[in-house]
């Protein structure tokens, strides 16, 4: 059986002992730009994501230069209708030669920074760029020969299982660990742009889990956080979301991207969400201790002489919680006060007799 209580990614610790792994995937937001891409590498690191993430391709490494058929985005709820599949990775691919700068900004601010690449030579450029890690894409987990080149390096791998039916997932894990891969991450994916919560099923993730024997995370596109908090909830040790700096200057992926705002608040209610699952606890924490006395308590609630039985009338349960427990209410009516009870007195068996 696999271990999974985790590996490293570079110099990060990922697993369920750890604060969830925040990705921040820039995709084609830099909008033809390499300043804009930089300072999408800033606004990630100073967020608290733990990885900013690109992706590998040229429109030539994707599909062929055509403007018919099956080549153009003909689904109106599509956010690439009217365009052909050239002309959309053309407009979101980000150039090989930013990846350099890119990687070297994340290094800068101690974030990691690696891509999934699309075809072979990606991933020789890439392991060239000495990556910490490779993300196969969900459209991409039925290339088996892409995820072994990708695995015989020797580096972690992220597999996306967006579409993907158990046995295809089954097909890549074997894929990738018959080429050696040892340090495997899948993450739950919904394919759709942007998602719908509704389509999430985040119950498999634990099925995942137990199913493949490896780490799993989440790959987001819903939009907002609460689809990725509730992922870590249910034991997801990663989170990847698209990024930009601001969804109204557009961009291809801008419209289920987080602004710094929300990807700041995904950093830090991740975080509280996988502390707050705790282990297994009843009765109270050390914290809850002191609110014990709060709670209510049979009181002597008039004056009792010594030797009279007690009634009704002279008990209560009220505030705070210093004498004997609700539950002992009528075991008490009809003792006798073995000295003057004062109003006041929390109650006590030692008080009384028969």
């Amino acid at each position: 059986m696999a271990d999974i209580s985790g590996f490293k990614i570079g110099n990060q610790d990922i697993g369920p002992g750890h604060d969830p792994f925040i990705i921040a995937e820039m995709s084609g937001n830099h909008n033809g730009s390499l300043d804009r891409a930089l300072a999408i590498v800033d606004m990630a690191a100073k967020s608290g994501a733990h990885a900013l993430k690109i992706q590998t391709y040229t429109a030539d490494t994707m599909t062929l230069n055509l403007d018919e058929g099956e080549f153009r985005i003909t689904d109106e709820n599509s956010l690439w209708s009217g365009e052909t599949l050239y002309q959309l990775y053309e407009k979101a691919h980000t150039p090989w030669d930013w990846h350099k700068p890119i990687f070297d900004r994340c290094h800068q601010h101690g974030m990691l920074g690696f891509s999934a690449p699309f075809d072979p030579t990606a991933v020789d450029f890439l392991f060239n760029l000495d990556v910490p890690a490779y993300k196969i894409a969900s459209f991409e987990i039925l290339d088996l020969p892409l995820i072994r080149k990708a695995a015989s390096t020797g580096k972690p791998l992220i597999m996306s299982t967006g579409m993907a039916a158990e046995a295809e997932i089954d097909d890549a894990v074997q894929a990738a660990r018959g080429a050696g891969c040892k340090d495997l991450m899948l993450l739950k994916c919904t394919s759709s742009y942007p998602a719908d919560p509704f389509d999430s099923h985040l119950k498999s993730i634990p099925y995942l889990q137990e199913r493949f024997q490896c780490l799993v995370g989440l790959s987001d596109h819903t939009p907002g956080i609460g689809a990725a908090i509730a992922a870590v909830a249910l034991g997801a040790v990663a989170v990847e979301k698209h990024v930009t700096i601001a969804r109204k200057d557009g961009g291809v992926d801008s419209a289920f991207s987080l602004e710094p705002h929300e990807l700041e608040s995904l950093v830090s209610e991740s975080k509280m969400a996988r502390a707050a699952l705790g282990t297994v606890q009843l009765g109270p924490t050390e914290h809850e201790k002191a609110s014990l006395q709060f709670r209510r308590s049979l009181y002597i609630v008039r004056d009792v002489a010594k030797g009279s039985r007690l009634s009704a009338e002279d008990v209560r349960s009220i505030r705070p919680g210093y004498g004997l427990a609700p539950k002992h209410l009528e075991a008490v009516i009809g003792k006798i006060a073995k000295r003057d009870l004062k109003r006041g007195t929390a109650l006590s068996f030692e008080l009384l007799q028969d």
